[in-house]
């Protein structure tokens, strides 16, 4: 499907007000930090292996720290914005649609992030007393929305296969590093500094097939967990994965 500016523009605007809704309410805005925080978590606990491994820790820490952390993307944002359009007009359309890919995830993923921290807020009030786990587990479930979370997981792996693509395209990593320049003087380095990055890592693991293959599998799992097991069991074995991975 040929994406457009006017789609990025949609999604990233639809962050955009999100952010300022928060903004104004500091109580939300501490709670969608906190889910942020778990899930950049979570997902350290579930790739160990991908974020240590010579071949894929490039891409995976690419995912961690582009699509799951708590790191604060306003900067990227305002200047992914501020070029759509020029990036329509100047990249081939397959840059145009990854950019598009990137735009809807993100957006995707602050309407979770900000439906969770609203029942963060409910759920917290309700009973204080329960742990990290086990409220982010109440708050995913109150939110009830499979549909959205899979299709998260479907956008997330068309953005990777996306990149993966763009590294088999001649010319365009050196397209990419003239732009370099040029970004800087037009103030825009952090989008600049992802589309290399994300470039690089793509390339560095001459093929994904493998790497989306784990996300797929893992994540598809943990959906499946959340949504459907015994809550005190699945709050155990997320609870123990966790620990796992701050012990290592």
């Amino acid at each position: 499907m040929k994406a457009t500016a006017d789609q990025i523009h949609q999604s990233l605007e639809s962050v955009a007000i999100l952010r300022q809704t928060r903004a104004l309410d500091a109580p939300l805005a501490a709670a969608d930090a906190a889910i942020k925080r778990f899930q950049a978590l979570r997902f350290q606990a579930t790739y160990p292996d991908l974020l240590h491994s010579p071949r894929y820790q490039t891409a995976a820490r690419f995912f961690l720290y582009e699509l799951y952390s708590d790191k604060d993307y306003t900067q990227r944002d305002q200047q992914f914005a501020r070029i759509a359009t020029t990036i329509s007009k100047l990249f081939p359309q397959s840059v145009v649609n990854t950019a598009a890919k990137l735009a809807e995830v993100h957006a995707l993923t602050e309407q979770l992030d900000d439906a969770m921290a609203r029942q963060y807020l409910t759920v917290s009030t309700a009973n204080p007393a329960l742990n990290d786990t086990a409220r982010y587990i109440a708050c995913w479930r109150g939110v009830a929305d499979s549909a959205a979370r899979h299709r998260q997981l479907d956008v997330v792996l068309a953005l990777g296969q996306s990149l993966n693509s763009l590294t088999r395209q001649p010319g365009l990593r050196t397209l990419l590093k003239m732009m370099r320049g040029p970004a800087g003087v037009a103030g825009l380095g952090a989008l600049q500094s992802f589309l290399e990055t994300g470039f690089d890592a793509f390339q560095t693991m001459r093929g994904a097939d493998e790497f989306l293959r784990l996300i797929s599998e893992r994540e598809t799992h943990w959906i499946k967990r959340l949504f459907e097991d015994d809550e005190v069991a699945c709050q155990a074995d997320l609870a123990a994965l966790l620990a796992r991975s701050l012990s290592t």
